[in-house]
């Protein structure tokens, strides 16, 4: 069923749910889902409605240009999209495959609705994998002292498929600074941990010397300061004494593939909206 999702952030006031309930039944919408939520410490109020497009009396340019009144009224940031139109996601990998492979069986069998248009990877050997799923793949190497020549290159890469959004789906590079601002909101990553604990490099072997009890993964925007973007999903598997980095590795690889294909699909479902540093994520 085509729909057209209203996501809305503003400054909490008494009356939104109401001002936008009116608007939506004047227009004879049929609100299919409805979410919101008011942080009271920040005074702000997060809104998420699917509404079914052909019960509608406007088309979307006339919904947004009326709309635009009661947003400006309110104060707030907002954007309508049609669920019809998918998302173009770029995938971007290095040499772990569990990542990548299980997003691409996602998207395979319909799960994930979005247009996987090109894998990215600085090494070769998943090609493959890509091929398979009939998707070009792009190897751009990262050779030391050539780092920003790659990035620039994989940020034509990123523009010549339009790309809506970015997934690292275990690229171990960092991305520089600039390009984290220029696609703010649109890269997410997932690393190897239950941030905020143990970012950084290797992870696994942190948790390991701490000895500690459970292990997890995170999926999260992508910002300049590295593994501290707001966080969209987290996965936790509880292990013990008896497990070597080795075992957490092998347990973590669930968690990774699980809180990464969870946050993508809220993201391109329009049912994240960043907060700051952090995020609302609408279920």
């Amino acid at each position: 069923m085509k729909s057209y999702r209203l996501v809305i952030d503003c400054p909490d006031r008494v009356g939104i749910v109401a001002a936008v309930s009116r608007f939506l039944a004047e227009h004879n919408a049929s609100i299919v889902e409805a979410n919101h939520h008011c942080d009271k410490q920040a005074k702000w109020f997060f809104m998420r409605n699917e509404i079914e497009a052909q019960s509608i009396e406007l088309s979307l340019a006339e919904f947004k240009q009326e709309f635009a009144q009661l947003a400006e009224q309110f104060s707030m940031n907002w954007k309508i999209v049609d669920s019809s139109v998918k998302q173009n996601v770029v995938l971007m990998a290095s040499r772990e495959s569990h990542c990548l492979a299980d997003l691409l069986h996602r998207w395979h069998s319909g799960e994930l609705d979005c247009n996987i248009v090109a894998v990215i990877a600085n090494h070769e050997h998943l090609r493959q994998m890509a091929q398979w799923h009939g998707l070009p793949y792009h190897y751009v190497p990262f050779n030391k002292g050539e780092k920003q020549a790659a990035f620039d290159q994989v940020r034509e890469l990123i523009l010549q498929y339009k790309a809506d959004t970015v997934v690292l789906a275990r690229f171990m590079q960092i991305f520089p600074d600039e390009l984290c601002k220029e696609l703010a909101g649109q890269v997410i990553n997932i690393h190897h941990s239950f941030l905020p604990s143990f970012a950084g490099a290797k992870p696994y072997h942190q948790a390991h010397e701490r000895g500690v009890k459970l292990i997890g993964a995170t999926c999260h925007y992508v910002t300049g300061d590295l593994d501290a973007g707001p966080i969209i999903d987290q996965e936790i598997v509880r292990i013990s004494h008896r497990d070597s980095v080795e075992d957490m590795v092998r347990k973590g690889k669930e968690c990774e593939k699980s809180a990464l294909a969870r946050g993508l699909r809220s993201h391109i479902e329009d049912r994240v909206i960043i907060n700051g540093n952090k995020t609302v994520v609408f279920d």
